[in-house]
């Protein structure tokens, strides 16, 4: 990375930021609570881009996810709260904090064994008896607040020592699920989600990620459907073949490129 041009790009959007908020009566307008949902769709559209391994459209998604931060941190500055530098002088403090292996002389040598660290280091912040769980935004959506639960837990060590257990508890909640009275399902269909996201954990995977490409799988596979039918005139076995020959062929098509 060219840190010159990185720093003469930087000013240049600094500079843009000041002359927005001072002519553009949008740019004006905006408040810290009117730019959130804003700044929620942003961040979804950057995920888009990197499940779609776009990287044009990732960068213009990153631009913008940039400029929301430069946003909040330009209208913060114009009350004294604090500015961009104060942001990345605390990104940096925390950075040089939580990693002691590399700025220090402790040795860790995984990733996991960071991981744990890092929440060590984070409880010993603040002199306020905090939960562990405290960190984990109440507003997420729900498998990725799941799974970030189940992280944070684990940094502490409450977590099966091997995966065997993670499977029988997934088991175990199925078997729960099909015995439930129908007033008790959806608490016990979320006891299963649970046990499988962390079973997901196990297995290194992120549970929202999987989820997501097999939403757009299987979009994928029903709108080729839709090329050879209208779908809803289809027998459930017509139907059925029909998917079965788009997956064969799309897989020949994988396997071909």
């Amino acid at each position: 990375m060219n840190k010159t041009n990185a720093l003469r790009a930087f000013e240049k959007l600094l500079d843009m930021m000041d002359e927005l908020r001072e002519k553009c009566p949008w740019d004006r307008a905006q408040t810290l609570d009117s730019l959130r949902h804003l700044t929620i769709e942003e961040t979804y559209e950057l995920s888009d881009a990197i499940l779609s391994q776009n990287y044009d459209e990732l960068k213009k998604e990153l631009g913008d996810v940039l400029l929301h931060i430069v946003f909040y941190s330009k209208i913060a500055s114009e009350t004294g709260k604090f500015d961009v530098a104060d942001v990345i002088d605390s990104l940096c403090d925390k950075l040089f904090r939580r990693h002691p292996h590399v700025y220090g002389e402790l040795n860790l040598d995984t990733a996991q064994s960071v991981t744990k660290n890092w929440e060590k280091i984070k409880q010993s912040e603040t002199s306020e008896k905090r939960s562990v769980l405290a960190g984990v935004p109440q507003t997420a959506p729900a498998l990725i607040k799941a799974f970030r639960i189940q992280e944070k837990a684990a940094g502490v060590g409450f977590d099966w020592p091997e995966i065997e257990p993670v499977i029988e508890k997934v088991k175990e909640e199925l078997d729960e699920l099909r015995r439930a009275p129908e007033a008790e399902r959806e608490e016990e269909f979320g006891d299963l989600l649970f046990a499988l996201v962390n079973y997901a954990r196990f297995l290194n995977v992120n549970p929202d990620d999987a989820l997501e490409k097999a939403n757009r799988k299987f979009q994928r596979r029903f709108t080729e459907m839709e090329k050879h039918g209208d779908v809803s005139k289809m027998t459930l076995d017509e139907a059925n073949r029909l998917w079965d020959e788009v997956k064969a062929r799309e897989k020949k098509d994988l396997i071909k490129n």
